[in-house]
C-alpha cells in the first residue's frame, strides 16, 4: 500500500474535516499562494447573481464521482420551511438565477411547490436533472411537461455517447434510460432549434485527468447523439472532477491522487482564476447554511463574513458581497486549464 493510501486512513476520508487535513498534507504549492502570486488573495466576491441551492441528498443513483455522496439513502432533505427562507432570501439578495440542485432534487417532496413559488419571483430556474429520475417512477414521467411550464434550463449529466463509459460512471442501465429520457425532453422542445427550452448537457472526466476541449466535446456529442439517437441538445459542459468525496476516495484507492493533483497544479490558468463561479454565485445547502460554492458546502466551509452571517435566517446582503471568499488546495480543480465551473469551462 502506497504512502499516500496509509495517509488516507488515518485521516479517514469520510469526513470532509479530515478531507481537508489530507488535501493540506500535500506538498504542493498552496492554492492561496498562487493566488497572491497574481495579487488575487484574498480573493472576493462580485455581484451576486446566482444561487445554487442543494434541496436534499437522496437520490436514485450512486455516481463514483459524485461529489455530494448523494444516495438512495441518504435523509438530508430541505424542508418547505428552508424553502421559504430561500425564497425571501433571493428577493432580498437580487440573483437573477436560482440553480437547483441535489442528489436529484426532483426527489424532495415539496420540489414542484418550490420550482412554483420561484416562477413567482420571475427568476431564471435551473435544474439539474440526472435524467434517470424522469424514467425512474410513474409519478415522474411528467417532469419534462412540468419543466416545460416554468421555462426551466435544465442541466444534466452524461459522462458520454455510449454506454460503457456511462455506466461505468453512473451505473449499470444508466446510458439507456438517460437516452430515453433525453427523448421524451426533445419530445416536448427541449433542445430543439426555435425554442427557448434549453437542455444542457455535462460532461465530466471518468478517470483521473482532465477534460478535452469544451468546444470539441460539444461538437462530437451533438454529432453522436443525433446520428446515433436523434437527440438534440443545446450545450455542453466540461466539468473538472474536484479531489472530495468520492472522486477524491478513487484518486487514492487507484493510486492516481499525487500524480491527479500536479496535473492540477502545472495546469492553472490565472485567467480562469480570476472567473471563478463562487465570485457571483452562493450555495445553500439542506438545512440553509450559505457557503462560496457548492464545493466548499461538501467540505464544510462556510462562508466567511465579518458579522458570521452564515445561514439563511441571518442573511446579510451587505455581508454577503463584502466576504472573503475561502479557499483550499481542492480549489485547484476549477482553475485548471479552460477553468471549470457547473457551467462549464470559464474561458
Amino acid at each position: 500500500m502506497s504512502t499516500k493510501s496509509l495517509l488516507a486512513q488515518k485521516h479517514n476520508l469520510s469526513t470532509p474535516e479530515n478531507q481537508i487535513k489530507f488535501l493540506e498534507s500535500s506538498a504542493l504549492t498552496l492554492f492561496s499562494d498562487k493566488l497572491k502570486q497574481q495579487s488575487l488573495f484574498p480573493l472576493t466576491t462580485n455581484k451576486l447573481e446566482i444561487f445554487q441551492i442543494n434541496v436534499g441528498k437522496l437520490c436514485n443513483q450512486v455516481c463514483k464521482h459524485c461529489h455530494v455522496d448523494a444516495g438512495p439513502d441518504r435523509k438530508e432533505i430541505m424542508t418547505r420551511d428552508t424553502m421559504q427562507l430561500c425564497l425571501d432570501t433571493i428577493v432580498k439578495s437580487g440573483a437573477h438565477t436560482v440553480d437547483l440542485t441535489g442528489g436529484a432534487p426532483e426527489m424532495n417532496p415539496n420540489f414542484r411547490w418550490f420550482v412554483e413559488e420561484l416562477t413567482k419571483l420571475n427568476r431564471n430556474i435551473i435544474v439539474r436533472c440526472n435524467l434517470t429520475i424522469i424514467v425512474a417512477n410513474k409519478k415522474y414521467y411528467d417532469l419534462p411537461t412540468f419543466f416545460k411550464k416554468h421555462k426551466i434550463e435544465v442541466v444534466s449529466s452524461l459522462p458520454y455517447f455510449t454506454a460503457s463509459k456511462t455506466d461505468s460512471q453512473r451505473g449499470d442501465g444508466v446510458f439507456e434510460k438517460s437516452i430515453q429520457a433525453l427523448k421524451m425532453l426533445n419530445g416536448v422542445g427541449y433542445g430543439l432549434e426555435g425554442t427557448d427550452l434549453k437542455l444542457n448537457l455535462v460532461y465530466n472526466p471518468s478517470g483521473a485527468f482532465l477534460p478535452a476541449d469544451q468546444m470539441a466535446l460539444e461538437t462530437e456529442f451533438k454529432e453522436k447523439l443525433k446520428s446515433l439517437y436523434d437527440i438534440r441538445f443545446n450545450s455542453l459542459y466540461a466539468i473538472t472532477n474536484l479531489p472530495i468525496s468520492r472522486f477524491l476516495e478513487y484518486l487514492v484507492r487507484s493510486e492516481n491522487y499525487d500524480d491527479y493533483m500536479e496535473k492540477l497544479v502545472n495546469a492553472y490558468n490565472p485567467i480562469a482564476a480570476e472567473n471563478v463561479m463562487c465570485r457571483n454565485t452562493l450555495s445553500v445547502s439542506w438545512d440553509g447554511f450559505i457557503y462560496d460554492c457548492d464545493f466548499n458546502q461538501m467540505l464544510d466551509l462556510k462562508i466567511d463574513t465579518e458579522n458570521k452571517f452564515q445561514h439563511l435566517s441571518n442573511f446579510d446582503i451587505d455581508s454577503i458581497n463584502k466576504r472573503n471568499i475561502k479557499v483550499n488546495q481542492h480549489c485547484y480543480g476549477c482553475t485548471a486549464g479552460a477553468g471549470s465551473s457547473c457551467g462549464g469551462s470559464v474561458i
